[in-house]
């Protein structure tokens, strides 16, 4: 009998234990009102290590984190059977840096500045607007334009070290002078000639 090639049996054994704990530590963090954004457990010598990532609307701030630290810590150790032994926790939020991959990623950016590349190939840096399951309304050179998710192979948020200009968030906050956005960017405002 052959064994599995190198580093595939460990990666299915740590798939399996996250599967585990995940809904355990999901539960945890939802009752303090926070999404649990990333479970990971690996193997660090003789201990594990047990990396939680955690956000809300409103942001996650260092005493969040500590509650949610102590909450998971709980979950954790109410299934110590699933562990076996020695773990060292990790609780923080998402940095900068996290992709936006999911709709409430970008509920969470709005008015940030956000670079997206394409499926097709493109780049748009944007300031993102309005937000729904299906996509979002960038600011996009002074133009609003409608974008879907589907269309995103991959988007993060840019830092930014002044205040974002105030006749672009203008532009976010009232639509464009009121208008509503049309798939194609441009406002619902224009009148059709005759």
């Amino acid at each position: 009998m052959s064994s599995p090639p190198r580093g595939q049996r460990p990666r299915a054994a740590r798939d399996q234990l996250t599967a585990q704990l995940e809904p355990v530590v999901a539960e945890a963090v939802a009752a303090l009102g926070f999404d649990l954004e990333l479970l990971d457990v690996a193997t660090a010598g003789r201990r594990r290590v047990v990396r939680v990532v955690v956000d809300s609307d409103d942001g996650v701030g260092l005493d969040e984190i500590a509650a949610a630290s102590r909450a998971v810590s709980a979950a954790l150790d109410a299934r110590d059977d699933v562990l076996a032994g020695p773990y060292t926790l990790e609780v923080t939020s998402p940095g900068v840096d996290r992709p936006l991959t999911r709709p409430r990623h970008w509920r969470r950016a709005r008015l940030r500045l956000v670079r997206a590349r394409l499926a097709d190939g493109g780049e748009l840096l944007g300031r993102v607007g309005d937000t729904d399951a299906d996509g979002v309304t960038l600011l996009v050179d002074g133009q609003l334009r409608r974008l879907e998710y589907e269309d995103v192979a991959k988007a993060v948020v840019e830092v930014e070290f002044r205040q974002p200009p105030a006749a672009e968030l203008a532009l976010l906050e009232h639509g464009g002078a009121g208008g509503s956005t049309e798939p194609d960017g441009t406002t619902g405002d224009e009148e059709e000639s005759r």
